[in-house]
């Protein structure tokens, strides 16, 4: 077409491999997390509470009261044996809890459901295996995106990311580019003085996931203040689900100057100093809504006077 229609970024064939392996553990998974609610479907149903009594029901404490129920059904038992010492629940919470029958049809269904569970884990981890082999490549550019807050808890984090934009920032003119391939960015629909949409697009559909899973625990975080303060202020004016595809854009803008400057990533550059227009002059009423629009809470001065 005589370079007149720009062609759509095609990864390598080593990152597109890498792409089809990432994609499909994040599959994986969610047949996992499918079949957990499954089986505790069947544990509500027949009245068993193990919700209640302990953090994961799939746990090594849980999973073994639950398999001599499937074991023994009807029987009456003591749970001590089986609740590990570690466990903060008392122990007649965890008894009262298993106050309950679970009927024929519901024991086969949740046996089913928890080898079905296992056997997902077992390819899980064969897939993990597989990829951090193919990631092998890629180390110096997975270490210089770990170094981006919130992709250095797990390894797979970083891998997900290389594995949908790759290591070449060159395909990509400007960190704008690549935040509206990613779908991070507002669409620009108007007509003349009507501004029909500004909702984010589709695209990133396995992307944008990651990124807003590492931004909401990144608010919970006091070691990057830069990200909190920027979230604080977007969400007082625009509401929370902005605020995050705004930190997803803050990460990615990152993502795009380690892997083309290849330096590491520092926060100076979210410090900028900006400095107040010395000719702009507000009255007593628009620098009190300014602060409030900022998130500041306004309160008069109750110290007592001194005698």
């Amino acid at each position: 077409m005589c370079d007149m229609v720009k062609p759509s970024f095609i990864p390598p064939a080593d990152i597109r491999h890498l792409r089809d392996l990432v994609r499909y553990r994040f599959k994986l998974i969610c047949m996992i997390t499918g079949e957990k609610n499954r089986a505790q479907n069947c544990l509500t149903v027949s009245n068993l509470k193990l919700d209640d009594v302990f953090s994961d029901v799939f746990g090594k404490s849980s999973r073994s009261i639950t398999e001599y129920i499937l074991e023994h059904p009807g029987d009456l038992f003591d749970v001590t044996p089986f609740v590990d010492r570690r466990c903060k629940t008392p122990i007649e919470e965890i008894q009262a809890a298993v106050d309950g029958a679970i009927s024929p049809e519901q024991a086969v269904k949740l046996r089913q459901c928890l080898n079905h569970i296992d056997e997902l884990e077992k390819h899980l981890e064969e897939i993990e295996q597989e990829i951090l082999r193919l990631s092998d490549k890629y180390q110096a550019a997975l270490d210089l995106i770990r170094t981006v807050p919130g992709f250095d808890k797990n390894p797979m984090t970083a891998i997900q990311v290389l594995s949908e934009i790759g290591g070449d920032m060159s395909v990509f003119p400007s960190a704008k580019h690549l935040v509206s391939w990613a779908g991070c960015c507002p669409l620009n629909d108007q007509s003349n003085k009507k501004i029909k949409s500004t909702r984010i697009s589709r695209a990133g559909s396995y992307f944008k996931p990651v990124l807003v899973q590492v931004a909401n625990g990144l608010l919970r975080s006091k070691k990057h203040p830069e990200i909190t303060d920027r979230y604080k202020r977007i969400k007082a004016r625009r509401g929370h689900k902005k605020a995050i595809i705004a930190i997803c854009r803050m990460l990615l803008t990152a993502i795009w100057h380690i892997l083309s400057d290849l330096k590491p990533y520092t926060a100076e550059g979210f410090r900028e100093s900006r400095p107040v227009n010395e000719s702009k002059v507000l009255t007593t009423s628009q620098a009190l809504n300014l602060l409030k629009q900022r998130g500041y809470i306004i309160k008069d001065d109750l110290t007592p006077a001194m005698n």
